[in-house]
């Protein structure tokens, strides 16, 4: 069944009861700037402290938007993006764009003037939905998107060169459309992160979004008595397929706005959060401010917050050793996967397996592992290969690029991942690293992850990225970029004695000290790195910092 339909039955289930709360503890100012960029409209209103939605409220708005698209020409296969940051408003319009058949486009809020023009030809999207924050960016190339692309505006002031979603919407039935939709129908196009170069669309069926939904479910027991805090982008796979578990178990979840250590655990004890999605950093910060004494644990109601899960990135096991001596009642679960693979829980830890910190775990449900070396034969257990998964969630191809779709795509469904991993004798997968971020060194595999886990468990250490840099002699040789923890020094010297534990060949011949980027979803962005500390750049950041 499609994941619409359990919209509609909590509509008719609970539908007085709460399904969304948007909360923006930083009160900001949302002085909106006219499509003229420069010009700046005196403010009408605030950014509400807090705005909820009850289920059968959020399921009229979606059969509004799918109702108003119906009435625009918009049939099944057509493309509608969305360009928005989380809100009340994001949710109910993706649900809409599913209702009426059509295909959902969830663009990166990240992308700049070029990469919404690339991302909107690449799709052939039909109709492209947008925030105020995206005036500026959609009006530099308004012109060509226009040409194919209906521009529609969610917010106050509409530009000229879109239309009002509220003014479309208005007057349009809260009935549930005369659609019918299938498992086999396209549902979502996501883009990949996009760390290595401009994004790939990537197309799914409902069947994918369904098995993400009860997967998410079923992994974390999500029940009618949870409330799920949800932080990162919804335009994200992880952030949208967490949230599923709360619409197949019909629950509330809060929509956050702000990643500070207080907003996030003032959110948790204000709204009784039970389940908490966190990305490395933020999770990080938490325990930063706890040992500084920033913040006290008692000032917080949290003896309901039952589960931390952490995924998108790899998790260094130091840190969930320092989560579970704050929290030691807490269950931990981490997850795997990709927007190939319909986001996270192809591969699941489980909160049974917390002695297993620092696996991925094993395959989630429905899902199948192996690994596999060069010619596509699995390897020998404990030895590192290319891991590559089947399951119900596997995207159907690169959207327009067969190419691209053939070179990670079997004809047996297997999806190859880029992920270099290992089993060890419990058939516990453990990621390694991505298969082009592998460091070849004199003829030695070094894989970075290894070493960043390493490097964190350094008190002096708050993130780390170890990346390849060229060398006439040995071809490549490993450099660590290195983020101090606030208000602490360290030199050089002292991380390369803190190295001396590592085998030689694998200790960084370079040492930088420098912010780590990263992406949205937690992500280090590497390519950045790259090309910032290429080979003639290597200069005055290996001294001393305060």
């Amino acid at each position: 069944m499609p994941v619409t339909d359990f919209l509609e039955r909590n509509a008719q289930m609970y539908p007085h009861e709460v399904a969304l709360v948007e909360l923006n503890p930083e009160q900001k100012d949302t002085r909106r700037k006219s499509w003229k960029e420069s010009e700046l409209i005196e403010p009408t209103r605030f950014e509400p402290y807090r705005r909820e939605i009850t289920w059968s409220v959020f399921n009229e708005k979606a059969n509004r938007f799918a109702n108003m698209l119906i009435s625009r020409g918009v049939k099944k296969g057509d493309k509608v993006a969305i360009l928005m940051y989380n809100s009340l408003e994001w949710l109910p319009i993706y649900f809409g764009v599913l209702k009426s058949g059509a295909i959902a486009v969830p663009f990166n809020f990240r992308y700049d003037a070029d990469e919404i023009l690339y991302c909107v030809t690449l799709a052939e999207v039909d109709i492209l939905v947008f925030g105020p924050e995206f005036i500026g960016r959609i009006e530099t190339h308004a012109d060509k998107i226009s040409k194919n692309t209906l521009l529609i505006y969610e917010g106050d002031g509409c530009p000229s060169f879109a239309e009002s979603y509220r003014e479309l919407v208005a007057n349009c039935s809260s009935s549930r459309p005369d659609v019918t939709i299938t498992d086999d129908d396209f549902g979502a196009i996501y883009f990949s992160s996009g760390t290595t170069g401009f994004p790939k669309a990537i197309l799914h069926k409902h069947q994918s979004l369904t098995q993400a939904a009860e997967m998410e479910q079923k992994h974390h027991s999500t029940s009618r008595e949870d409330t799920f805090l949800c932080i990162p982008p919804l335009y994200h796979t992880g952030a949208k397929f967490h949230w599923m578990g709360s619409l197949v178990a019909g629950s509330k979840a809060i929509l956050l706005k702000g990643t500070s250590p207080d907003t996030i655990l003032s959110a948790i004890s204000n709204e009784r959060c039970t389940i908490v999605w966190l990305l490395v950093p933020w999770a990080q910060d938490i325990l930063d401010a706890l040992d500084r004494g920033d913040l006290k644990k008692d000032n917080y109601v949290l003896s309901q917050w039952r589960l931390m899960h952490i995924g998108a990135q790899p998790v260094p096991p130091s840190l969930i050793k320092r989560w579970k001596e704050y929290f030691p009642n807490h269950d931990y679960d981490t997850n795997y996967g990709l927007s190939e693979s319909t986001g996270p829980g192809c591969v699941h830890l489980g909160v049974e397996n917390i002695h297993k910190v620092g696996a991925i775990g094993v395959p989630g449900y429905r899902w199948q592992c192996k690994i596999v070396d060069e010619e596509k034969n699995v390897v020998k257990q404990g030895e590192v290969g290319e891991l590559a998964v089947k399951g119900p969630g596997v995207m159907t191809c690169y959207y327009n690029d067969e190419k691209a779709t053939s070179e990670v795509l079997d004809s047996e469904g297997w999806l190859y991942t880029g992920d270099m991993a290992r089993q060890d004798e419990e058939g516990f997968y453990y990621l390694v690293d991505r298969k082009k971020d592998v460091i070849v060194s004199g003829g030695e595999n070094i894989y970075p992850v290894q070493i960043e886990d390493f490097l964190r468990k350094c008190d002096k250490i708050k993130d780390a990225a170890v990346i390849g840099l060229p060398d006439r002699r040995l071809g490549e040789i490993t450099a660590a970029i290195i983020e101090i923890k606030d208000g602490m020094t360290c030199t050089k010297e002292e991380i390369e004695e803190f190295c001396t534990d590592l085998p030689r060949y694998k200790r960084p011949k370079t040492i930088i000290f420098e912010t780590i980027p990263r992406n949205a979803t937690g992500k280090i962005e590497k390519p950045k790195l790259r090309k910032k500390y290429g080979a003639d750049n290597l200069v005055a950041k290996e001294n001393e910092v305060e």
